[in-house]
């Protein structure tokens, strides 16, 4: 009475197999804690510090535009027993004086390098080839945390003759790969306390309350609050801190919208405009009006036997164009695209977009945050 269904084993199979992959592919908007946020605390620092590239093919500081490339080099000098005679006018052209600059990244121990960045500061026409003295590199509380010394390597070459001079690239700045060596590591408080603060790269309370459910469904409830739109604290354990944080990092979030946002940069015209981005029914005039004025000189000559003399004067021509204006009506769009067409029909450069957005603004009909920079 029942007919047998032959292939039901195979499709159990296939939408188990489609569940699973389901299960296992995140939405579209879904991102990783550690994308998102941040461990207060476990930042990189900035390191400073002041030194000499020597070596040189004839292309460092002229010292008398730049004496203090000479104070330096006579410090230097000084401190490895060499004494310069007063009144010594050093005409050096193989030395530069440079700034030396560096991240920290943390958790580093000293012993470990790290890449350094120099930079001209006089007047020097290439740093290729050149070598960086040993330098102490500086954080903001004035303590060095690394040493800095090794040979540049500068992306660009260049080539001057008789008033010509080709270059491609820049020359007065260059990196030394694991240039430097940390001195000092910097505490952190990422092994203290109680409780560790997760800080949001963005002010959402949405996100907020999303990674304080994703931690609290992974390692129980009360183990993540969300304090406001940015901060989310989390008891952390006594033990294995680097395992409780190494999960909760992977785990992942479902992202709210962004909120609809325009920028402008009123230098470049650039206008950029994220999916969010609504436009109400509007309608727009837009024109240009343009006035010429061209002056043609004009010469008077007078009657035979007249006694007069010849005059030049000019004649204005005075004119007037007002280009096409007509309104143009806007249609609600819903989608980014439906706004790009619907302003890309007015035919507006980049920089009359700004003035029209303005308008579309303070009329009520962009559903947007507008922001120039």
């Amino acid at each position: 009475m029942f007919r047998q269904l032959p292939r039901l084993p195979h499709l159990v199979l296939a939408l188990g197999l489609a569940a699973a992959a389901l299960a296992g592919t995140p939405p579209a908007d879904a991102a990783r804690i550690k994308e998102i946020a941040s461990v207060q605390g476990v930042r990189s620092n900035q390191l400073v510090g002041y030194g000499l590239v020597v070596g040189l093919d004839g292309t460092g500081d002229q010292t008398t535009q730049a004496p203090f490339t000479a104070q330096s080099l006579q410090a230097m000098l000084q401190q490895m027993g060499v004494s310069v005679p007063p009144g010594t006018n050093m005409q050096l052209r193989n030395v530069a004086a440079v700034t030396v600059t560096a991240q920290l990244p943390p958790f580093a121990q000293p012993g470990q390098t790290i890449d350094v960045t120099v930079a001209s500061m006089g007047n020097a026409k290439s740093l290729r080839g050149g070598t960086l003295v040993a330098t102490p590199l500086r954080g903001a509380d004035g303590q060095i945390y690394a040493l800095a010394q090794g040979n540049l390597v500068v992306g660009g070459a260049g080539a001057s003759a008789g008033g010509s001079k080709v270059q491609i690239n820049h020359l007065s700045a260059g990196r030394v790969p694991a240039g430097a060596t940390v001195e000092r590591a910097v505490p952190t408080a990422f092994g203290q306390g109680e409780f560790l603060q997760l800080d949001l790269a963005s002010a959402d309370y949405h996100t907020a309350r999303q990674v304080a459910r994703a931690i609290n469904a992974a390692k129980g409830a009360g183990a993540a609050e969300a304090l406001d739109g940015r901060v989310v604290r989390v008891r952390m354990p006594a033990e294995d801190r680097v395992g409780f944080l190494a999960d909760i990092e992977n785990l992942r979030v479902e992202l709210a919208p962004p909120a609809a946002r325009v920028v402008v940069n009123a230098r470049t015209g650039s206008v950029v405009m994220n999916q969010a981005v609504t436009l109400g029914a509007c309608a727009v005039a837009h024109g240009n009006l343009s006035v010429t004025i061209s002056s043609t000189p004009v010469v008077s000559q007078p009657a035979p036997l007249s006694q007069g003399q010849t005059v030049v004067g000019e004649k204005a021509d005075i004119q007037l164009r007002q280009e096409g204006g007509a309104l143009v009506q806007l249609a609600a769009g819903a989608k980014l695209t439906d706004v790009v067409k619907a302003l890309n029909s007015l035919g507006a450069t980049p920089q009359d977009l700004l003035a029209i957005l303005q308008a579309i603004k303070a009329a009520g009909a962009l559903n947007a945050e507008l922001e120039v920079i």
